[in-house]
Formats: structure tokens, sequence, C-alpha cells
């Protein structure tokens, strides 16, 4: 479909319902987690809540929000990064999950530890340590310290609290993430994580880690309350980063996933047309639900002509990313390679993204510009 082809393709394929767990999504739009840092203080405010109640009203099925973090002194870096715990963060978050509900959109929180990247004396926590599970930087250069049993077992306890939390005050599903080098995802990674214990080693030990936070999310929860898990093979500032090189490895890692109880999984990539390995055409998603038989969320520069590097690292572009037709996307989601797509700078600059690409007025999309991180619109 072009700009200004087949809206009637493209209304058939993305406006269908999905429903997983008990969560139906009104079509296959999401909108993906970008982290804003308009929380001061770490609580979501009336824009904030404005912010994603507009999306919803834009006609996107299933808001999953920027990172959140769990309650744990080394979980964060700013303090304008919402938190989900605390009665006035969680009141916030409240509120948000009442506004998008009123707009007609599904919402899931996305929450998060950063693990080393962390900077020492960052707040909202200055006097916590960087923890890592190795000492390791993304960079191979020590940092902070590596996690004891005892703080592996708390961060455990927190995100469980947090995947509860989400459930008690209305939250559709919640999103575990896995992903971009973040704690999760440092002991998945087998250049930052070298521990010599259960959680390191092979894959099976490498997952561990994760697999007991599902595990610990899913018992915290109800049953039909779904839990996505976002990963990712390349790593922040490390884009060519792969965690596996084969089908063979990535199902290694998948399964144990899968059998510890993720819903749906949330593959992160940079551009979703790219194949993840050689002699296939299928990207991260479509691998992913291969492999497992889990419901799959694709995203990676959708409806762009540019992916995020040139948009949002200085030197290394314009900027700029005009509106790009999604033909290649329609094909792919009709042949059900995924479930579910994620859209991100697109809806940084046009809430109404979705409405007007499900009722075929294209030739309105607003471009990207990187201004637009300045604001909140």
């Amino acid at each position: 479909m072009s700009i200004n082809g087949s809206a009637e393709r493209a209304a058939q394929v993305l406006s269908r319902p999905f429903t997983v767990g008990g969560m139906t999504v009104p079509n296959r739009i999401a909108m993906a987690p970008m982290t804003r840092m308009f929380s001061p203080g770490g609580v979501p405010n009336d824009d904030v809540v404005a912010y994603y109640a507009r999306r919803a009203a834009g006609g996107v099925g299933l808001i999953i929000t920027e990172g959140t973090y769990i309650e744990h002194p080394s979980a964060g870096l700013s303090d304008s990064v919402p938190r989900f715990y605390g009665e006035d963060a969680l009141a916030g978050w409240g509120e948000v999950v009442r506004q998008v509900h009123l707009a007609g959109g599904r919402i899931a929180p996305q929450i998060w530890h950063v693990g080393v990247s962390r900077q020492e004396g960052a707040p909202p926590h200055p006097e916590a340590p960087v923890l890592s599970p190795s000492g390791i930087g993304l960079d191979g250069e020590p940092v902070g310290r590596a996690m004891t049993q005892d703080d592996v077992d708390a961060v455990i306890a927190a995100f469980a609290e947090a995947a509860a939390n989400a459930e008690r005050i209305g939250f559709d599903g919640v999103e575990l993430h896995g992903a971009h080098g973040y704690l999760i995802d440092q002991f998945l990674w087998s250049a930052t994580n070298r521990r010599g214990d259960a959680y390191g080693g092979d894959p099976a030990s490498r997952v561990r880690f994760a697999t007991e936070i599902v595990a610990a999310c899913r018992k915290a929860v109800s049953a039909e309350f779904p839990i996505i898990f976002r990963m990712s093979q390349w790593k922040q500032d490390h884009y060519d980063a792969r965690m596996a090189e084969t089908p063979q490895e990535l199902e290694a890692l998948l399964t144990p996933l899968v059998e510890a109880g993720v819903d749906v999984f949330h593959s992160s990539t940079r551009r979703y047309w790219t194949p993840e390995f050689e002699g296939s055409e299928l990207n991260l998603a479509g691998w992913t639900k291969k492999l497992t038989g889990k419901s799959t969320i694709t995203v990676g520069s959708v409806g762009l002509d540019q992916d995020f590097l040139p948009t949002f690292v200085p030197g290394t572009g314009s900027g700029q990313a005009q509106a790009a037709d999604i033909e290649n996307l329609l094909d792919r989601l009709e042949r059900d390679e995924f479930d579910l797509v994620a859209i991100g700078r697109a809806l940084l600059a046009d809430p109404e993204w979705a409405a007007k690409v499900l009722g075929g007025r294209t030739a309105e999309l607003v471009p990207y510009s990187p201004e637009l991180l300045g604001t909140l619109h």
C-alpha cells in the first residue's frame, strides 16, 4: 500500500481485534514504550495522563507505557522518569488507566530495572549502588558490583509486586523490560553475564533470572492477566550485539520463558523488515512466534523512512523521518508472521497516526522531527 494507496486493505488487516488471556485489544496497533522524562519526582501528572489518553483516542489499540521503575533503590537513573511504587505514583498511573479506558484503549505498564546502565549517584536514590550480573558494563569495563543472591531475590520480589499493583489498579496486562541492555537483558547476554553460579553460563542458566521474574509475576497476578516480555538482540549503544546467532540459540532462551508464564513476546528491532537469520525472511518477532507458538509484537521504524539512530543520535543523520508506506508490514501481518505492531516515533509525531491509517487519511500524517522530544503533546 502506498501512502495514498488502499486504505481498505490497511483497515482490514489492522482493525482485527486481538485477544490474549483476559485482554481483548480492539485492533493490531500498539504504542511502543518510549522514555519521556516528564514525570517530576517520578509521578505521572496530568500532562502524562493526557499524553496517553490522546493516543488511545487517536485509535491505538494497546498502549505500552514508557519504562517505569520497580521499587528497588538501584532500579532507576532519573527522578523525571515515572516510578511504579508509592501511593502518589500509583495514583497517577490509575488516572492514566482510567482515561485510556474511557478513550477505548487497552494499556500495560512496562516495568523496569536499568541495572548497569545507571550512573553512580543518579536519582531517585543517589546512595544506591550500581548493580549488574557481573559488575561489568555494556562496554566490557568493570563498573558497580555483581549482584548477590539477596540482591537477586529483592529484584525478583520487586518485579512481582509491581505486576500485582498493575493488575490491582486496573491495567490490562504488564510488560517486563528484558531488552536493550537493561538489567534482565544483562543476564541474558553472555558479554555482561560472566557469573559462575546458577545464573550464568549456558543459555538455560543465563535465562534463569528472567524466568524467575516471570514466574514470580505469574504467581502474583491472575491467570488471565497477560505478561508481555520485551526482548532484543541489540543493546543500548551496541546496535550489532546478538544474544542468539541461530534459531536454536534463540529457542534455548525463549522456551524457559514460555514455561515460566510469558503470554506475548515484544521483539524489538531497529527495522521490522530485516531478516533475523540467514535463509529466512522472518524478522525477530516472526522467529519468536515460530519457535514458541506465542503471540508476538513487532516494532522497528514502522511507518517511517529512517530508523531511530539518525533521528535520536546526534551526528548520525538529518533527524527528520518522513511517513513511509506499510505494504511490507501488511503483507507480514496477513501471513501471521506476528500479531501486533508497535508504533514509536510516528506516534510521538502524530497522536492520530492509527486513526489516519485506519481511515485512509495517510496524506495527513505528520513527519517525525527530534524537536518533538522536547514536548509532551
